[in-house]
C-alpha cells in the first residue's frame, strides 16, 4: 500500500494541454479518495482537484473549467487533463491518496504520496 507514481509532466507553451497519470497499482484495497496537488517555488502545497469513491469530483477555483480529473479503478490509473495551461499553473503536482475518509483540499488528510511530476508552461 501507498505507492504512487506520477507521469506525464513537461514543458509547454500557455494554452498547450498536458495529461498526468498517477499508478496506484500497489493498492490492494482501492483508496476511499484521490487528489491531485501543486506546489510552486516558496508556495505552500494545495489541492487542484479530487476525486472521491462515489465519483464526485472537485475542483480548485482557478483550474475549473480547463482542468479535469478522472480514475480507473480497473486499471489503478488516476488522471488530470489539463487544458488552457496558463503560465500560473507552472508547479510541481502531486498525486495523493487517502485509504478512508473523503476527499479534501487539505493535503494533511492524505496517506501516500507520489514523488511529484513537474509541469511548466512558458508564455
Amino acid at each position: 500500500q501507498g505507492h504512487l507514481l506520477e507521469a506525464g509532466g513537461g514543458s509547454v507553451q500557455t494554452g498547450g494541454s498536458l495529461r498526468l497519470s498517477c499508478a496506484f497499482s500497489a493498492y490492494t484495497i482501492l483508496p476511499s479518495s484521490m487528489g491531485w496537488f501543486r506546489q510552486a517555488p516558496e508556495k505552500e502545497r494545495e489541492g487542484v482537484a479530487l476525486s472521491d469513491g462515489d465519483g464526485t469530483t472537485t475542483y480548485a477555483e482557478p483550474v475549473k473549467g480547463r482542468f479535469s480529473i478522472s480514475r480507473s479503478n480497473d486499471k489503478r490509473i488516476l488522471y488530470l487533463q489539463m487544458n488552457n495551461l496558463k503560465p500560473e499553473d507552472t508547479a510541481k503536482y502531486y498525486c495523493a491518496a487517502r485509504r478512508f475518509g473523503q476527499a479534501t483540499m487539505n493535503p494533511q488528510d492524505y496517506d501516500s504520496w507520489g514523488q511529484g511530476t513537474q509541469v511548466t508552461v512558458s508564455s
